[in-house]
């Protein structure tokens, strides 16, 4: 039996959290979002008050960076927050995650590695 590596974080601070909120509401979200090069490829973590505006700046190379000089635009992961600080906090503690939790939690949430864009977008 393999136990979960993944660190113990509040619940309270991240409720609702794991591919969860609806990027296309009009009220005020924070998202927290991971971006893959492929199943198992290259991450990057990140946090915005715009999903759709972000991640579409990153599949069209509009940013320059880390994104895209390693060909980062699969949307694999994503949570919203209800304050920006939340978010912001969330994100710092993803990115000092070692990668082996980082795909763990990919995984729980989207075991096929499908990108999300699609569903976020239409």
């Amino acid at each position: 039996m393999q136990t979960s590596i993944i660190p113990f974080v509040p619940a309270p601070a991240f409720a609702g959290a794991s591919c969860s909120g609806d990027p296309r509401s009009q009220a005020v979200a924070f998202f927290v979002y991971i971006l893959a090069s492929q199943r198992n490829g290259t991450l990057y973590v990140g946090m915005t008050d715009d999903l759709l505006k972000r991640v579409w700046q990153h599949r069209n190379g509009v940013i320059r960076g880390f994104t895209q000089a390693h060909n980062v635009k699969m949307l694999v992961w994503y949570e919203s927050h209800q304050s920006r600080e939340s978010a912001l906090l969330r994100e710092r503690r993803l990115k000092k995650w070692n990668r082996a939790w980082k795909l763990e939690l990919i995984e729980q949430e989207n075991p096929r590695w499908r990108d999300l864009w699609n569903e976020i977008s239409a």
